[in-house]
Formats: structure tokens, C-alpha cells, sequence
């Protein structure tokens, strides 16, 4: 990082003048947490004890077995309290919240994932909680709008312009301006202004840290390379940073949708039709026209569907420290579906990004070396969106049979 908030020319903090302040607060008690060596000891403590930290690690070997290349390891963050990575960031804001009074607090979710995770920890900590979500997310990801709203939670649709993540976290930060006094904004991925990114990549840094340790417990060797879904970047920073000083090929995987040469897709770093903007208050690659207006997006994963990327991505992107592919929505499904019936486990659709990603590479490497993957959420939250992408009989005629027995 260059300037504070910088990561060579993405970052930055733009934001409008009645928001300064409060961002200065932010900065200054994350600083002040950080610098705190009991802060860091008291949310490993709280993860440990609430979630189901550290999460393990897995060797796939019939995946291993199946591909007859590099040893495959699966870090299990499906396994953390509410499914996902998202908690390691929220549960870290809301020790941030208690410290600075906070009474209420808001955020925007895409798969759901981090709205399911805030609104546990605002009733963990007895906060008011508000959470906006794109119209489009609240219909495919129903299942998780239910537990929101029985976590106490508000769950605000959003109607305006694709009504999908980019637009929920406009009426978030829209809601801050009006209520900043007593609201903090837990933002659920590395983007946004200063110090988003970075803060949420210092309590994601957990996964990684568990990480590096494991795989040097299990196998005495890092790993060849190591495999993460990208949206907006906060599970492939998490996982990303236990390796960023050692000679650890590191990959991430964005979201191809229908294919990059069709345009249907969330690929920010692996294509060629994003383009530096400011927007949402930072500096970062956009999919965006010749007129700066944002292009729609497309993926089978909600998660994935966002049309910008962390700046700090985008400066590894640039440094040439990560290496950007993308997943189509088709391979996804198959790599879901493989790695159920090779190992019993149920990726979330946006972790079976870099799942997919993986099992393409892991045949060219050597049964000496090791790989690992994020398994970043679990999928049985996807279950609408997953039976709908296999096409499944059973599961249309159950739906149906439902809609009956509730008059549809």
C-alpha cells in the first residue's frame, strides 16, 4: 500500500462530505483495535467459542484419486457458525460496534450469506438491524430472507436498477447518510471506501492464517497453489493472505456466467470489458460503458453477481501476485455436482468456482504437490438455484405441489 487506503492507484475514500466524519471515527477505532494486542485475542476467543473456529481442513482423496494430479485440500469454511467466511468479518465490526456505542446496524447482502451472518450478530449483541438486498437476491435466495427475518433482522428489498448486490449497497450507504449517529454500516466484502478493505481483509486474514498452518501440520510443504472465488474479495483476501510472502501460486476465480465472449458474466480481471472507475466510493475495475454507467452482470451464484472488485485485488491483479480466471456457470454446476458425489460435501455455488477452477488445473501438476481450495460457504442455502441448474423433475413437481397447498 502506497497512501493510506491506497493499493497502488485503488482505494481511496469518496465519499460525500456529511459522511466524513463519520468515517473518520471508523478509521480510528479500527486503528485503535488493531493496535490493541488484547483486541485480536478477544475475537479469536469469540470465534472460537461461538463459531466453529479454526475451521478444518480436508483432504479430498477421492477427488485426488479421481483427477491423478496434485494432492487436493479443502478448507472448510462452510463449516463456520451460519455457513459461511461472512461471519469472521461481522463478528469482528461488532466488537468494532460495541467499542465505539453503536445501537443499530445495517448492510447489504447479495447471496444472503452476509445478511444471515449480520443479523446473527446484531442478536448476539442486542443491535437493531436493518439489511437491504436486491429484489432479484431476495426471490433466488428466499431460504436465507426467512432466517434474517426470524434473526430479528429487517429485510429491505431493493427495486432500483438491476436490483441486484451493486444496487442493495447504494440504499445502504444512502440509509448511513440519514443515520450515522447510531448506525454503523457493516459493508460484507474488501470494497467500499476507506478502511473497508482493508478492515474486512484483517478479520478475513484468520482463514488464511489457519490455513497455512494446517496444510505445514499435514503435509510439511506449502501448497503449489491455492484456489478462491472472487466477488467482491473478501474470502480470497481471507485465504489469500496466510501465502502472500511465500512462493505460492495464488488464484482466483471470477464468475464467467453464460461465457466472457457473451458478455452475461461478473468477470472484472479475467476479461476484457472492465475498466478503471470510481464508484460506491472507491477506486477499482468496474464493469462499466464508455459512460461510466454500470454494465448488468450475470452468474448462477448471487455472491459473484457484483460489478466491481476489492482495489486491493485489483493491485495484485496489476503486480501480477494473483492470477484471475473465470468459472462458467455450466462447469460450476458440474463441480458442484462431482465434488458431492466424489467427497459428500456441498459447495456453495460460489465457492464451486474455484473448486472448478482447480479440478481443471490439478491434472497438469505432480502427485508431490499440494493444492488447496476455499470452500468458502456451504450450498445447501442454493438449493432453489441449484435444483433450477440441474433441472431437476422432482424437485419442479415438489415446488408445484407446494404452490398448491398454499392456493397459488
Amino acid at each position: 500500500m502506497t497512501r493510506r487506503g491506497y493499493y497502488s492507484d485503488f482505494g481511496g475514500a469518496f465519499v460525500p462530505e456529511v459522511l466524513v466524519a463519520t468515517f473518520d471515527e471508523l478509521t480510528r477505532a479500527f486503528d485503535a483495535a488493531r493496535s490493541d494486542p488484547s483486541f485480536w485475542a478477544q475475537y479469536e476467543a469469540l470465534m472460537s467459542s461461538y463459531s466453529c473456529r479454526p475451521t478444518p481442513l480436508t483432504y479430498a482423496e477421492n477427488l485426488t484419486r479421481h483427477f491423478g494430479g496434485a494432492r487436493i485440500y479443502i478448507k472448510r469454511e462452510d463449516l463456520n457458525h451460519t455457513g459461511a467466511h461472512k461471519l469472521n468479518n461481522v463478528m469482528g465490526q461488532g466488537l468494532l460496534v460495541r467499542r465505539m456505542g453503536k445501537s443499530r446496524v445495517i448492510a447489504e447482502t447479495g447471496a444472503g450469506q452476509h445478511g444471515v451472518a449480520t443479523a446473527t450478530m446484531a442478536a448476539k449483541f442486542g443491535l437493531e438491524c436493518s439489511v437491504y438486498m436486491g429484489a432479484v437476491d431476495v426471490e433466488r435466495q428466499r431460504p436465507n430472507v426467512f432466517w434474517m427475518e426470524r434473526l430479528g433482522a429487517q429485510v429491505v428489498p431493493v427495486n432500483e436498477g438491476s436490483r441486484t448486490l451493486k444496487d442493495a449497497i447504494n440504499e445502504a450507504f444512502r440509509d448511513w447518510v440519514s443515520s450515522m449517529d447510531q448506525t454503523h454500516y457493516v459493508l460484507g466484502t474488501a470494497c467500499g471506501p476507506h478502511p473497508f478493505p482493508e478492515m474486512v481483509s484483517y478479520f478475513q486474514s484468520i482463514v488464511g492464517l489457519e490455513a497455512r498452518r494446517q496444510l505445514l501440520e499435514a503435509t510439511a510443504r506449502l501448497p503449489a497453489r491455492v484456489y478462491a472465488c472472487v466477488g467482491g474479495g473478501s474470502n480470497a483476501l481471507g485465504v489469500f493472505s496466510g501465502f502472500l510472502e511465500d512462493p505460492v501460486e495464488l488464484v482466483g476465480v471470477e464468475a464467467a456466467g453464460h461465457g466472457l465472449e457473451t458478455g452475461q458474466h461478473a468477470a472484472r480481471l479475467a476479461s476484457r470489458d472492465a475498466s478503471v472507475g470510481v464508484a460506491q466510493g472507491y477506486k477499482t475495475y468496474f464493469l462499466q460503458n464508455a459512460d461510466g454507467q454500470m454494465r448488468p452482470t450475470h452468474s448462477v451464484a448471487a455472491g459473484l453477481d457484483y460489478v466491481g472488485v476489492s482495489p486491493i485485488l485489483a493491485h495484485y491483479h496489476r503486480t501480477k501476485r494473483v492470477r484471475f480466471e473465470a468459472a462458467t456457470d455450466r462447469e460450476v454446476v458440474q463441480a458442484l455436482a462431482l465434488t458431492a458425489r466424489k467427497e459428500g460435501l456441498i459447495p456453495a455455488l460460489e465457492s464451486a468456482h474455484a473448486f472448478a477452477r482447480a479440478f481443471k488445473e490439478a491434472p497438469t501438476l505432480s502427485g508431490d504437490q499440494v493444492i488447496l481450495i476455499n470452500q468458502s460457504g456451504r450450498g445447501d442455502k442454493d438449493i432453489f438455484t441449484v435444483a433450477e441448474a440441474f433441472d431437476d423433475p422432482e424437485w419442479k413437481t415438489f415446488i408445484r405441489n407446494k404452490a398448491e397447498d398454499y392456493g397459488a
